[in-house]
């Protein structure tokens, strides 16, 4: 009769836990979604996406995006743009951040760029900025002189409408978009209807957010990203080049509009999940 000595047999036995810790391993694996398993092994906690809106616009901008990051298990957060004018729309901001606990990947839309820009400077919970077809203000720059820095922005004064509202500080009114004009401006290539659509909705942009300057722009400690789309006719594709160049963002350009988010929302989802894995 063969005898198996006692260190041989403690030998098997232990390679033949490890071989069942391995099968349980790689069936847990398994369960887990193919877009969630590269995440499931990073060592830190899943951040909150927090997406804010620009001008002429509202949080439902962001809706197709919104539902591909949830789809791929992320907390998403889109609280409201108050079009107020930089200082007050950059602290309302920043108190919201302060709500939540965790690292933060924050991005902004047109006019929305400057307020994250304003917002996350010295926040250490920020991880990533993502600027799409958006402003990222230097020190003491507006956003009046970011637009028309390069010809051919369509947001000027002639294409606006401007309306007294109570209480406004002198010299400040409400501007909206004249609407025969939005969807050439904004939404170019998106169907009409729409465009129609997004034109009776829009919310109006306080002036004083054009004359505003911005101040220590958060890009200089904070890595970011860029969206531009090279179809963009409110802030030109030229401007938004220096911009995100001065930033050293990681530049992507798609034929898109002005809203890429809503014309290519894979595309820009696709950035904003290189942020956060860069960031990870």
């Amino acid at each position: 009769m063969k005898i198996i000595s006692m260190a041989r047999l403690r030998t098997r036995r232990a390679a033949f836990t490890a071989a069942l810790v391995a099968a349980a391993f790689t069936f847990a694996l398994a369960l887990v979604p193919a877009s969630e398993a590269a995440t499931s092994v990073t060592a830190g906690p899943r951040p909150t996406i927090v997406l804010v809106h620009g001008a002429f616009a509202d949080g439902s901008s962001w809706d197709a995006v919104v539902s591909r990051l949830q789809r791929d298990g992320y907390t998403v957060d889109v609280p409201p743009n108050p079009l107020e004018g930089l200082s007050y729309d950059s602290a309302t901001l920043r108190d919201y951040l302060d709500t939540i606990s965790g690292p933060v990947i924050l991005v902004g839309h047109s006019y929305g760029g400057s307020v994250i820009t304003d917002a996350a400077t010295g926040d250490p919970n920020v991880k990533a900025l993502v600027y799409v077809d958006a402003l990222a203000p230097d020190q003491g720059q507006t956003a009046a002189q970011l637009i028309n820095a390069v010809p051919g922005s369509c947001v000027g004064s002639a294409n606006l409408i401007l309306v007294p509202y109570p209480g406004a500080p002198a010299g400040v009114e409400d501007a909206y978009l004249k609407p025969g004009i939005f969807g050439s401006c904004l939404a170019n290539g998106l169907p009409a209807s729409q465009a129609r659509a997004l034109a009776a909705t829009q919310r109006p942009l306080s002036t004083a957010a054009f004359t505003q300057p911005a101040g220590v722009p958060a890009w200089k400690t904070i890595p970011s990203w860029a969206v531009i789309g090279t179809a963009d006719h409110a802030i030109p594709p030229a401007e938004q080049l220096t911009m995100m160049k001065a930033a050293h963002a990681h530049i992507t350009e798609i034929d898109a509009p002005h809203l890429s988010m809503i014309a290519d929302p894979g595309a820009v989802t696709k950035v904003i999940l290189e942020a956060v894995h860069a960031t990870a």
